[in-house]
């Protein structure tokens, strides 16, 4: 891994961004890593664009801004590909977008005329599979953990399912669910180098 791995996560208000980049971030911390995921805030409502980041580092993080050159882009929402230029300031060679699409990823190639690796999910379906909701936030954190290859997904499992069994004890559909829907794109996504 290099010295410090940023990602940015591209999706509407409701589809859980933030909770995915905040997920994503304390399984990263679980396994030794030093992290930062936060959420950019703007008069973001239901529906709304929104976007949020994490910094995953080996090392202490010092930075604290904005993420202007991701080396992944995650988003949760196609449809914002004709409103938000998601591939901004993401290496054109080495750079990763991971979307939620039942498409392949070559579909997307020439349409954001991107030549790095495209990957996509359809995190949309396995959601709604597994938690019975079009939240697509959890099956997108499986896909990214496959892609990035820097984290181990049994290890991010159990901190996930910890941090689940604190918010949904009573509740152990919504965490077999989650956790059901993590390992289902881990499994399933596509990729084009």
């Amino acid at each position: 891994m290099k010295e410090m791995f940023e990602i940015r996560w591209h999706g509407r208000g409701g589809q859980g961004a933030k909770t995915a980049a905040l997920l994503f971030g304390d399984a990263a911390c679980s396994t030794g890593k030093y992290i930062q995921a936060f959420p950019e805030y703007g008069p973001e409502r239901m529906g709304a664009p929104v976007v949020s980041f994490n910094r995953i580092s080996s090392k202490p993080i010092r930075t604290h801004g904005p993420i202007l050159n991701p080396d992944v882009v995650v988003v949760l929402d196609v449809s914002l590909l004709e409103q938000v230029d998601v591939i901004d300031g993401l290496n054109p060679e080495s750079g990763v977008i991971l979307l939620n699409s039942s498409k392949d990823p070559e579909e997307f190639a020439k349409r954001l005329n991107f030549k790095g690796k495209i990957c996509t999910v359809d995190a949309s379906k396995i959601s709604l599979e597994t938690i019975g909701r079009e939240i697509p936030n959890t099956p997108m954190m499986g896909a990214l953990i496959k892609i990035i290859g820097i984290l181990d997904l049994g290890a991010v499992v159990r901190d996930i399912r910890h941090k689940l069994e604190l918010k949904f004890r009573n509740k152990p559909e919504v965490i077999e669910g989650n956790i059901k829907a993590v390992e289902m794109a881990y499994n399933q996504v596509k990729i084009l180098n």
